[in-house]
């Protein structure tokens, strides 16, 4: 019987540059419709309760101030030279839409008190979670144990004593990071889950 085909193991530059630019014009777009599409599309509490469900992903690409949204572009481009080869397209956008989702749920049913968010930083936590998953996937152990002592450091800092002091004046939402990176973390495990599966019944056949 004939092997199935392998998946994609690794993003192609092309693809790269695709999804960057997606994530990187869909920011700079927002940015550009000013304080009313900040206010329209940010992450609102009453609003998306009131059936404004698009805020639930719209916030993301929203930020505060320019200096926080070059952050998070810079944070983009980090994760762009940490991965390269990690996860195929398909895959990265599973961890995407899965770090968004963990954030999401996180927002509507443990913080009432939350009235608004913006940022992509919850999402980019979960992007480096999921790469640490990667990193032990792949054998890659003393790298993998180095970003996840640092990533367990800095969310149980976040948890216990509040946002970094290297945040400056931003306000920081240190439970978007803790959800994101959750999400990231489980997309991560099932991912490698699923390959594992397809690697045992590759050798079945």
């Amino acid at each position: 019987m004939a092997t199935p085909p392998a998946p994609a193991t690794f993003i192609s530059r092309r693809q790269a540059i695709w999804l960057l630019g997606l994530l990187c014009g869909a920011t700079v777009l927002c940015a550009l419709g000013g304080e009313a599409a900040r206010l329209a599309l940010r992450y609102e509490r009453i609003a998306v309760l009131g059936g404004e469900y698009w805020r639930l992903v719209s916030g993301h690409f929203v930020h505060g101030t320019l200096p926080h949204m070059l952050l998070n572009m810079a944070g983009l481009a980090l994760i762009a030279m940490l991965f390269p080869r990690d996860y195929s397209l398909r895959q990265w956008l599973v961890v995407l839409f899965a770090s968004i989702a963990a954030i999401d749920l996180g927002f509507v049913l443990f913080e009432p008190q939350l009235q608004w968010y913006v940022g992509l930083s919850g999402v980019l936590h979960g992007a480096l979670a999921a790469g640490a998953v990667a990193w032990w996937r792949h054998e890659s152990r003393p790298l993998a144990l180095g970003l996840s002592a640092v990533l367990v450091a800095k969310l149980g800092w976040e948890q216990w004593r509040g946002a970094l002091p290297l945040s400056g004046d931003m306000p920081v939402i240190v439970d978007a990071h803790l959800y994101g990176a959750l999400g990231g973390l489980l997309a991560g495990a099932a991912i490698w889950l699923s390959s594992r599966r397809w690697s045992a019944r590759s050798a079945s056949l």
